[in-house]
């Protein structure tokens, strides 16, 4: 992980950077939002901006959307500089961490923000016939790609191929095409001259050149528009970019991975997606299975979640119960490894002992698989919120949202929020967590349920309320 500090925090910088480096972060230091927006531009890239909050916060965050360079921005400053930390949550920080640094505060921020953690855990044959092709081939710089349902760790596979690879020292440089619009993407990917187009004020380096001599991993590219597949094309043959309203070709030394949940064979057929470029990148296809079609990752994944967030979370390590596993291990994950490391996540904030059992387990989407001895099928968390208000099954009005019926959606929404906040002892991390929205959301719905009267629970011990923002 590439961590950018920008200012001084009152000479705490070095106690800070080390603690980064301890975890594993590449550490750079600039002391003005001029030089880390010069050096975002040419290419030292970031995952990371840590930034004093004795600068301006909003001017970096607004210029950092002028230009069009994603990556996240916490603040730091001393303990006792509360409004100071008010004032760069509400320009848009991710975090604020109080000084001096701590260290496990700075390495929860690393992997929440950053999310570093990349081992891939697993014991099932299917996985490991995976994972011995990807060692075989790592070595070499072809092209790879990496198909598979969403949830299956497709950029996990890419990064432990990164890893094994002789580029392992060099930088990897991570590419969401799904996620940038169109008119965006070329200038993100190659990089643009200053004056190129509206809003470009500057220089700047793209993911090609950032990520010379290391790899380039293009996340989901069947969402790629095909116009700009002939320019991706190119540079991938003839390891050159140009740059948008550039005059010069560049040269450019990458290993290129790519990830997509589409059959692109089918997105070739269509007209979708260019055969010349599907040709070019699928030297190695590396398909990665479902966990419906690993049942023996499900117990080694679901422990080793367990454990992660305990630790997270400062609580002692959650063990999954033999009946809560039963119910891990008859669902069918449609959203794969993904929907099951959500689910520990929660069951670790709902358990209320030192073990996990079902009544933590709460499935979402279910389509269960064949039930698993002494248990019959998983109710979806709507269903199971609504339990106690449901009539027995057989008589009127016996259906899922039978208890809901002539209530508004704000108020269900309220409720929800204000029972899951309460469980959780006021703590709106874990609320938020639990509920699936942003910690910035639970605020705002905080605030205007307080403005409107109703009571809410005050925040857990040592937890800042930024409610009001």
């Amino acid at each position: 992980m590439r961590l950018l500090i920008v200012g001084t925090l009152e000479g705490y910088i070095t106690a800070a950077g080390k603690i980064a480096l301890q975890k594993g972060a590449k550490v750079a230091h600039t002391d003005s939002i001029g030089g880390a927006l010069n050096a975002l531009r040419g290419g030292q890239g970031a995952d990371l901006v840590m930034i004093d909050v004795k600068l301006d916060v909003g001017m970096l965050i607004e210029a950092l959307k002028t230009e069009r360079i994603t990556v996240p921005v916490v603040a730091c400053g001393v303990a006792t500089d509360a409004q100071a930390a008010v004032k760069a949550i509400r320009a848009g920080a991710k975090e604020y961490i109080p000084l001096p640094p701590d260290a496990q505060l700075i390495a929860a921020v690393l992997e929440a923000v950053a999310e570093e953690s990349h081992a891939i855990v697993s014991r099932d044959p299917s996985m490991g016939s995976v994972l011995r092709l990807a060692d075989q081939i790592a070595p070499s710089d072809a092209s790879v790609l990496i198909t598979g349902e969403s949830g299956t760790g497709k950029e996990l596979m890419a990064r432990y191929i990164h890893r094994k690879s002789r580029r392992a020292n060099a930088v990897f440089v991570s590419v969401n095409c799904a996620a940038i619009p169109e008119n965006l993407l070329e200038s993100e990917l190659f990089g643009h001259e200053k004056g190129a187009f509206t809003g470009a004020v500057a220089r700047r380096v793209g993911k090609f050149e950032e990520a010379n001599g290391g790899t380039l991993l293009l996340d989901e590219i069947s969402e790629m528009d095909i116009r700009l597949q002939a320019k991706l094309l190119r540079a991938i043959q003839e390891r050159e970019i140009d740059r948008v309203g550039g005059t010069q070709p560049v040269k450019v030394d990458i290993r290129v991975l790519a990830t997509s949940n589409r059959l692109l064979e089918e997105e070739v057929r269509a007209g979708r997606f260019r055969e010349d470029l599907f040709f070019r990148l699928n030297v190695v296809n590396l398909v990665l299975p479902p966990l419906r079609e690993r049942p023996a990752d499900i117990a080694i994944l679901s422990q080793h979640f367990a454990t992660k967030y305990s630790e997270a979370n400062g609580l002692p390590e959650r063990k999954v119960s033999p009946e809560a596993m039963a119910m891990l291990q008859a669902h069918r994950f449609r959203g794969n490894v993904r929907e099951l490391e959500n689910t520990m996540h929660r069951a670790v904030l709902l358990s209320r002992g030192t073990e996990i059992g079902t009544d933590a387990i709460l499935l979402t989407g279910a389509e269960p698989a064949a039930a698993a001895q002494g248990y019959s099928a998983v109710a979806p968390v709507a269903a199971r919120a609504t339990a106690a208000a449901q009539p027995p099954a057989g008589e009127p009005g016996a259906s899922g949202t039978a208890g809901l019926v002539g209530r508004s959606v704000a108020d269900v929404e309220r409720d929800l929020i204000i029972d899951t906040l309460s469980h959780c002892l006021g703590n709106r991390t874990h609320a938020a967590n639990i509920l699936g929205i942003s910690i910035r959301t639970l605020r705002n719905k905080l605030k205007q349920y307080s403005d409107e009267g109703v009571a809410v629970p005050p925040p857990a011990g040592g937890e800042l309320d930024r409610a009001a923002m």
